[in-house]
């Protein structure tokens, strides 16, 4: 594999609204940002991914852009966003911004004007299709509910939305439009944006013409993903926007992409791919069901492994994958994927040293690395996402109770993960001096970074360690490019794996079960001889003639040098 400036890297995203407020209104901000550039230093981080902070009307928490040139004034000013970049650089930190060109806001200059003329040059720019025979074109469900098209206002014209009816989706078959886009991206990288991550792209291109599928509920629609299955063609669109504008400034670009067909992994993130990576959500999307959260289930220890290990097998040797546990789009991963025994701190670290060790660039997620979980709403009006809500009337309409729904959408609503960062245990977890937007979960008395980061057994911690560990010149070249290889297989809630390097082999074993485990190392390939210990998340460490002996939830990493 041809080595790129980003292999090596970790990365952080920033959810800018719930980060950090310097201004006191309640919302975090860009000058919140620099003004914490020393703490992402100090933990390791190299690039950070500043989730939308372009002007928008917020109907989708600014992924509805209405203006691409602009910076939104609750977070600040293009001087702000400069400065920024000038801060991080010197620091020597890379910083992406999202890339949201599937839709755009209603509010947008281009839909104004396609909304003037539905049949001009800038209705072009979306799809307007006029109903016929009073039925719509076609029966997709929009990922937020309820049908992909809304009326345009005084006319007897229909746009397309395949999220929120504020966000009309961008016609990519237009090379007007394609253009446009790709000036807007040429124009960021000039700035000094090291790259994107780019939002929701599969949905870019949409079977046409538009026609009805099987509908999956009782409303008679279906689900997007089932659409998308049928969408062929989109590496025409992702190739040629890779040619016009990413490789120009050797950007590195990380795109959200579900959905994709196996063999299509190679075109996204191959030697020539579309993009330099992709997030890996095999995990993430593990008993979700199209029918709604309700039908949902969680991952057992034995799914998450089984998740980790396929995607791992099927982007050896094609390239490298964004490894996740959670994001702005999930609940709390701790909350997730960790058995209820193990949510504590030594449970924290185990998922930790689990997924960061994988092949891949690894990716925190604000909080993550002080093991911050899920929240409790007492009500539905304390929730702000757009989509738990819809999720809530979805469990109400298939019979749930409301105390019922609101116990599943404490699982799964998004708000888990956008609740403000819990820098300290004052007022507000030191996150604002003002009303904070969303309120903060109030576990921060208890878990927040100034008590971490002033302790050696902490999440934050073994996170910084397991940072260090990944740019070490003894284990770099292991760790950053060695094959992943599982195994243990058949040891139930053990999760292990070899990653094989030149010049060693690092092998990494964690303890998803409630009891102690002892596990024979002598079938597992050049784990024999003299080892180090690397990562341990426990204070004991017992392994003699080839038998590892593991507490609960413990983890460890353990190098072992090639004769």
């Amino acid at each position: 594999m041809e080595q790129k400036w980003w292999h090596n890297k970790t990365a952080y995203q920033i959810y800018p609204k719930s980060f950090y407020d310097s201004n006191g209104d309640g919302i975090g901000d860009i000058k919140g940002i620099m003004e914490k550039l020393d703490y992402l230093k100090e933990l390791g981080i190299d690039i950070l991914w500043i989730s939308p902070v372009y002007l928008s009307p917020c109907a989708d928490q600014g992924y509805d852009i209405a203006d691409y040139y602009q910076i939104d004034p609750q977070f600040g000013t293009m001087e702000d966003m400069d400065t920024l970049l000038a801060e991080a650089k010197k620091r020597d930190m890379h910083v992406l911004m999202d890339l949201v060109v599937n839709h755009c806001s209603d509010e947008h200059e281009w839909f104004k004007k396609a909304c003037e003329d539905p049949d001009g040059e800038y209705g072009k720019f979306f799809y307007m299709e006029k109903a016929k025979d009073g039925k719509l074109p076609c029966n997709w469900r929009s990922y937020f509910g309820g049908p992909v098209w809304e009326q345009v206002p005084g006319t007897d014209y229909y746009y397309l939305h395949v999220f929120h009816k504020k966000q009309p989706d961008l016609n990519w078959e237009n090379p007007k439009l394609r253009e446009s886009i790709y000036r807007m991206i040429n124009w960021w990288l000039e700035k000094g944006l090291a790259g994107f991550r780019i939002d929701a792209i599969i949905n870019i291109k949409k079977p046409l013409p538009f026609r009805d599928y099987p509908a999956d509920r009782e409303d008679g629609l279906c689900d997007m993903g089932q659409v998308l299955a049928d969408a062929r063609g989109i590496g025409e669109f992702l190739g040629e926007m890779r040619d016009r504008t990413f490789k120009l400034h050797d950007a590195f670009t990380v795109g959200e992409v579900f959905n994709e067909k196996e063999e299509e992994l190679p075109d996204f993130i191959g030697e020539n791919g579309y993009f330099s990576s992709m997030f890996d959500f095999r995990q993430t999307v593990e008993g979700k069901s199209p029918l709604g959260w309700y039908d949902c289930r969680k991952p057992a220890p034995e799914d998450y492994k089984r998740c980790c290990f396929e995607s791992q097998r099927r982007s050896e040797g094609v390239g490298y994958l964004a490894n996740i546990i959670e994001n702005h789009d999930e609940p709390r991963g701790v909350s997730h994927y960790l058995p209820d025994g193990a949510r504590n701190e030594r449970g924290k670290k185990l998922l930790a040293v689990m997924y960061f060790m994988l092949k891949g660039i690894p990716f925190i997620y604000q909080g993550q690395e002080l093991g911050m979980e899920n929240t409790v709403f007492k009500s539905i009006d304390e929730v702000d996402d757009v989509g738990s809500k819809d999720e809530y009337r979805r469990c109400l309409e298939v019979g749930y109770s409301e105390e019922e729904a609101l116990k599943i959408i404490n699982h799964y609503s998004r708000d888990n993960a956008r609740t403000p960062f819990q820098w300290n245990g004052e007022d507000n977890a030191g996150f604002t001096k003002g009303r904070p937007w969303l309120a903060v979960n109030p576990d921060y008395p208890d878990i927040n970074a100034e008590e971490q980061m002033g302790r050696k057994d902490s999440v934050y911690a073994i996170y910084r360690a397991l940072i260090s560990l990944r740019r070490n010149p003894v284990y770099e070249n292991t760790v950053v490019y060695g094959k992943t290889e599982p195994v243990l297989s058949g040891e139930k809630d053990i999760m292990a794996y070899v990653r094989r390097g030149e010049d060693q082999d690092i092998l990494v074993v964690g303890n998803f079960d409630g009891r102690d485990r002892e596990i024979s190392l002598e079938t597992i390939e050049g784990c024999k001889g003299k080892e180090t210990l690397l990562i341990n998340n426990c204070e004991d460490f017992t392994m003699d003639n080839q038998r590892l002996i593991l507490n609960p939830y413990q983890a460890v990493v353990i190098a072992y040098d090639k004769f």
